[in-house]
């Protein structure tokens, strides 16, 4: 396949990124120095060399171990877990400074299309948290985007997560509306996260 045409379609798959875009990005390369190039193909390179996955709460990171600094640190509140879509929503709650708790990496939310948690962090989930439990969680919040595959997913997990819930006197809640409804976690400000994790129910 063309070079050009090779690199088009990669961009194509990342999220949100359409033909006409995915040809922006690869014209803006073709104009950019060689020197911008090699940082980018460097920089993607590294992400194999040295990014991780967490054993707990399943984000990438950059540490030595096979635990991120946050699930590590005895300065987070183990009573409190935020079940989160993704990577990005978890560095947005970092960002707002009023969770202090700890986390999970879900991997996405249910697609209304299939209805299926395929891909989906759930049983990994469903064993970290009896875990915690002995640690002295509390307090299990699922803090998904205010949009109907949000909504669903804190449904579906709530039925998969009772058992849990009911041996180890496990409360759970969802984030309140301090987040507008359509809206994705990574780009609320601080307040409307505080908002959200205040209001929670």
């Amino acid at each position: 396949m063309d070079p050009i045409e090779r690199l088009t379609s990669i961009f194509e798959r990342f999220p949100g990124i359409g033909p006409r875009q995915a040809g922006r990005f690869v014209q803006f390369l073709l104009r950019s120095p060689q020197t911008l190039r090699r940082e980018l193909a460097s920089g993607v390179e590294g992400l194999n060399a040295s990014v991780h996955q967490c054993s707990d709460c399943m984000r990438y990171h950059t540490g030595k171990r096979g635990a991120c600094a946050i699930c590590e640190s005895p300065k987070r509140d183990s009573s409190l877990l935020a079940v989160v879509a993704n990577d990005t929503d978890l560095l947005a709650m970092e960002r707002s400074g009023t969770y202090r708790g700890k986390y999970f990496v879900l991997g996405g939310t249910v697609s209304l299309a299939s209805e299926k948690m395929n891909g989906l962090r759930v049983r990994e989930l469903i064993a970290y948290a009896p875990k915690l439990a002995k640690g002295g969680l509390k307090e299990i919040i699922l803090a998904f985007p205010a949009n109907p595959e949000g909504d669903f997913t804190a449904i579906r997990l709530k039925e998969d997560l009772v058992s849990i819930i009911l041996e180890h006197s496990i409360k759970i809640t969802s984030l309140g509306r301090g987040l507008s409804t359509g809206s994705e976690l990574e780009y609320a400000d601080p307040d409307t996260i505080k908002s959200a994790l205040d209001s929670r129910r």
